[in-house]
């Protein structure tokens, strides 16, 4: 770092009488902004200010064996220095900063301060107990350790200005860094964290959006249709069409079953009266052999679930029971019958119907 003196220079001697002796101005460096020229005449050091008019005929320029160029301006000057870990891989960095400017460029010459980070790094290698606030922390605590160096530094430039001559120093402000590798570390942590939390928040928004989706789904298509029409996404031609063949289609189909439905109907009430005729004739059937029944009545019952109707073999069992009834009795049975009831319909005993 070339502050607070920029540059210096050798000047060659000048030859000539008094009235005839001139410096070239090619062999005094230009000034930049901020900065002045400082002669070395014999032991001295003679400053030629900024904004003077430069006379190749001043003494100071002519017997002037060197030149340096100071700058005079205001600066913002960082010095580090290196803090112990618990651990000794480890290293914290302190950064600290200090506003410099030259009071006497004189002075500065003549010490020749090229690099005012020297004397400064000096100043904070001078506090011993510095490294006492950092030495009890691990890496991963380098809030506390900032904390800690900031209060140090506070107190110790307040009992112990820094001083450069020819310079007015003030300390700043005092800023800690963990090592190179950490950082890295944590920079590679903080991307992955990042980039964690940017897949979740894509994650949630594809949720939210599905979400929204289903709760627009169950609404109907209805809905949906007309969620697409407002966004311009669906034409409303299309959608007409679309009900309508809908609709169409799911007259055809209850039409359908309601025909399918009215013939399984008739099919059952089909089935279920053959059924009962196939009953009541095998009934009948077995009926004709027995003498205790009264088989106009049966036949009126009959007819009556029938609706009038004489179903095949009606008659004929008819005829068989009158033909069972016009009969002779058996002589065992003879008994029997006169138990029978007036009507001759029932049994007074059930004993009688055993042979």
């Amino acid at each position: 770092m070339n502050y607070p003196v920029i540059a210096e220079h050798i000047l060659a001697t000048v030859q000539g009488t008094w009235w005839s002796r001139r410096r070239r101005r090619d062999d005094v460096p230009p000034l930049p902004p901020g900065a002045v020229h400082v002669f070395r005449v014999g032991g001295n050091y003679r400053t030629f200010h900024e904004g003077m008019v430069f006379d190749p005929s001043h003494p100071d320029v002519l017997d002037a064996s060197s030149v340096s160029i100071v700058d005079t301006r205001a600066r913002l000057v960082d010095v580090e220095r290196p803090l112990p870990s618990v651990s000794e891989a480890d290293n914290f960095t302190m950064r600290a900063s200090f506003t410099c400017q030259v009071t006497d460029p004189t002075v500065i010459a003549r010490q020749g301060i090229i690099d005012v980070t020297v004397p400064l790094r000096a100043y904070l290698l001078g506090d011993s107990d510095l490294p006492r606030v950092s030495a009890g922390h691990r890496v991963e605590e380098i809030n506390a350790v900032r904390t800690e160096a900031g209060h140090r530094m506070t107190a110790y430039s307040a009992i112990v200005p820094p001083r450069v001559a020819g310079m007015s120093v003030e300390f700043v402000n005092a800023e800690v860094y963990a090592s190179d590798d950490l950082r890295d570390w944590e920079q590679r942590l903080r991307d992955e964290r990042r980039s964690w939390e940017l897949r979740k928040g894509q994650r949630d928004f594809e949720t939210q959006d599905a979400r929204r989706i289903a709760e627009l789904l169950s609404q109907g298509s209805d809905h949906v249709d007309a969620f697409g029409i407002a966004r311009q996404e669906i034409d409303v031609t299309e959608v007409a069409a679309r009900i309508h063949r809908a609709t169409g289609e799911e007259s055809a189909r209850r039409h359908q079953a309601e025909s399918e439905e009215r013939a399984h109907a008739r099919l059952l009430e089909t089935t279920d009266a053959q059924l009962r005729r196939e009953m009541l004739l095998t009934l009948l059937r077995q009926a004709a052999g027995s003498e205790y029944v009264d088989y106009h009545q049966m036949l009126d019952q009959v007819l009556r679930e029938m609706g009038g109707q004489a179903a095949p073999g009606v008659g004929a069992a008819a005829d068989t029971a009158r033909m069972v009834e016009s009969g002779q009795a058996r002589p065992h049975r003879a008994a029997a019958g006169r138990e029978h009831d007036p009507q001759g319909s029932f049994v007074k005993d059930e004993d009688d119907l055993v042979d």
